[in-house]
């Protein structure tokens, strides 16, 4: 047992800023992220007791992803894209191209805000997370084929819903 808990205190040190990160870029609530996030791992916790995780980085997304899920359908709230998440100002830009930048952004992020929540999941885990196809498939428990197609539709459907809005 106190092997299986240093083992997962790494896998906890390891994914959890992550883990983090994407349950609040879709709930936009420090608190709720964090009863989120720490459910997330409790969750993971209580598995990997009792179960071999092959993959533990998808699983943990996949708890999360669930997760943010029900509290959705718990609480009926509309889902959005949290402002401070990608709201990285470069030093190095002027004042007029800090302003067009956070326009673009505000953009993106609204239109990314009235994509289905499967179209929501693969653009934020692609490139926000930065993970690998092959990760975003077993997270999303879908083929790596059927990842590539949803990520392709995700991306068009963005494009359109920002072209709407321009």
């Amino acid at each position: 047992m106190a092997n299986q808990k240093k083992e997962f205190g790494k896998i906890y040190d390891k994914y959890i800023e992550k883990i983090y990160r994407f349950i609040f870029v879709r709930v936009s609530s420090e608190d709720i992220a964090q009863d989120i996030c720490s459910e997330t791992f409790l969750r993971g916790w209580e598995s990997f007791k009792t179960q071999k995780i092959d993959n533990p980085q998808a699983f943990l997304y996949r708890i999360a992803r669930n997760l943010v899920i029900d509290h959705y359908r718990e609480k009926g709230r509309t889902k959005i894209i949290s402002a401070e998440y990608a709201s990285i100002p470069d030093p190095r830009a002027g004042f007029e191209e800090k302003i067009a930048f956070d326009s673009d952004l505000n953009q993106v992020k609204a239109a990314l805000s009235k994509l289905s929540d499967d179209y929501q999941t693969v653009v934020v885990l692609r490139y926000l997370e930065d993970l690998p196809i092959a990760e975003i498939a077993k997270a999303l428990d879908k083929t790596e084929d059927a990842t590539r197609v949803t990520l392709h539709r995700a991306l068009k459907a963005l494009k359109n819903e920002v072209n709407r809005t321009a």
